[in-house]
């Protein structure tokens, strides 16, 4: 059993949640070991999730909840958990990415996260050796829940052919993220363009970029460095941020034909049609 210790519910999501499981459990008249013997974890885990230590998977948040007769509470915490995992810089623009009724976005080097697979979204966090890996790696597969959603945003992705070419996580991680990219051929919400070396110079040479728009208040447009994210608000900026990205679509193979590149990558280098 892990030695409890005294959380502060108020210093993160996480110990909230911690302290609602050791809460629920206690009432319930379990030990960490019972608790996980019934939901099929082990107590040494259920431990660290309550001190604070462990981000929660949906399925454990879902069979504590089950178990200790949580009528749903640690279920509906968990979103807020999985999201105050982010980074603290990234935090602000996930919500507002989860609220923005359009996003276009131009990646230079890697394909963008709401498209990502799990395991391609692992390989390309792990160089950074984050603390927390699993975490990180959970909240980048939660925020792709926007797009399944009742009113998904429309997503416009310009990908550099080095997205296509760059050998992130081996061959078999990168099969299955283009073939990911292909899944969205027939989508009436997410329009894929591949943006060609043989494009040569063009509107965004100097990195990714990405525009939100909303239902309500002015559009944003976003791009990240090393050490954080930096938002772009000023009218006129942000107004010369949509024609390069309307450039950049403009330079770009048209949505039929970057599916067709994207087959013709994944036969070249990996052996195997989309």
């Amino acid at each position: 059993m892990v030695a409890p210790r005294e959380l502060d519910p108020s210093a993160s999501a996480l110990d909230y949640f911690g302290s609602e499981l050791r809460r629920l459990r206690l009432q319930a008249g379990l030990s960490q070991e019972r608790l996980g013997e019934i939901v099929n974890y082990t107590g040494a885990l259920v431990g660290l999730v309550e001190m604070a230590k462990r981000p929660p998977s949906r399925d454990f948040a879902d069979r504590c909840d089950g178990a200790l007769g949580g009528a749903g509470v640690l279920t509906r915490l968990w979103p807020l958990v999985i999201r105050s995992g982010l980074p603290s810089w990234f935090q602000d623009y996930a919500e507002l990415e989860a609220r923005a009724v359009d996003i276009r976005t131009y990646q230079a080097q890697v394909v963008h996260g709401l498209l990502q697979t799990e395991e391609y979204a692992r390989a390309v966090l792990r160089p950074a050796r984050p603390g927390d890996l699993d975490g990180l790696t959970e909240a980048r597969m939660k925020r792709q829940e926007i797009l399944r959603g009742a009113n998904p945003p429309r997503l416009w992705m310009v990908l550099d052919e080095a997205a296509l070419r760059r050998p992130v996580g081996g061959p078999q991680v990168m099969r299955t993220q283009l073939r990911r990219l292909l899944d969205h051929r027939e989508s009436p919400r997410v329009v894929v363009q591949v943006l060609p070396y043989s494009a040569g110079a063009h509107a965004s040479l100097n990195g990714s970029l990405t525009l939100l728009d909303f239902e309500e208040g002015p559009e944003l447009a976003y791009n990240e460095g090393h050490s954080g994210g930096r938002y772009l608000t000023e009218p006129s900026t942000v107004e010369h941020c949509g024609l390069k990205y309307d450039l950049l679509r403009a330079a770009a193979l048209s949505p039929d034909d970057s599916a067709d590149f994207i087959v013709q990558v994944l036969e070249e280098l990996y052996g195997q049609r989309g």
